[in-house]
């Protein structure tokens, strides 16, 4: 297995497959029981909208998580956020598709996004999101050797970090 993350924005077949597992991404997040997620089509927020806005965002980057070439993930990072001091990198969204989970190949790509964008990181979960939460610790705790800190508030989980090129 070759694990690659590349930038989707200028790639419309990338662009059409993480389009395409968007409804598999929001589903996993309405797991989490917080209600948001199913609620976004009742004011008019569909799919398209969510791909449009994460490209319009001019700070961020879209990146394509790929095994053997084929898209099989995606990752969406946003550089110097707004009204977060000190950090530099923000990873908003993660996500691997159904069929290549439990094989690394997360953990894998976010060493690879870690390490591409050198800097002060923040990841944020849902803390209901028990999936994520686990996978998140387990990371960043093998990345960091342990040297992360870690804030819960307002429903959130959030693990600050600092990453280097390796």
């Amino acid at each position: 297995m070759t694990v690659s993350v590349r930038d989707a924005r200028d790639r419309p077949k990338d662009l059409a497959w993480i389009q395409d597992q968007l409804g598999d991404y929001l589903e996993d997040l309405g797991r989490s029981g917080t209600g948001i997620f199913p609620a976004l089509a009742e004011f008019g927020h569909g799919q398209d909208d969510q791909l449009r806005s994460w490209l319009s965002e001019p700070r961020a980057t879209l990146l394509t998580i790929a095994e053997d070439s084929r898209p099989a993930g995606f990752a969406f990072i946003v550089g110097k956020p707004a009204g977060a001091a000190g950090v530099d990198y923000r990873m908003t969204e993660f996500f691997i598709a159904r069929a290549a989970r439990r094989r690394g190949l997360g953990r894998h790509a976010a060493r690879l996004i870690l390490d591409r964008f050198a800097g002060n990181w923040e990841i944020i979960e849902n803390r209901h999101n028990a999936p994520a939460l686990a996978f998140w610790r387990r990371t960043i705790a093998q990345y960091t050797a342990g040297e992360y800190r870690e804030r819960a508030a307002n429903g959130e989980v959030r693990q600050y970090f600092s990453s280097v090129r390796r």
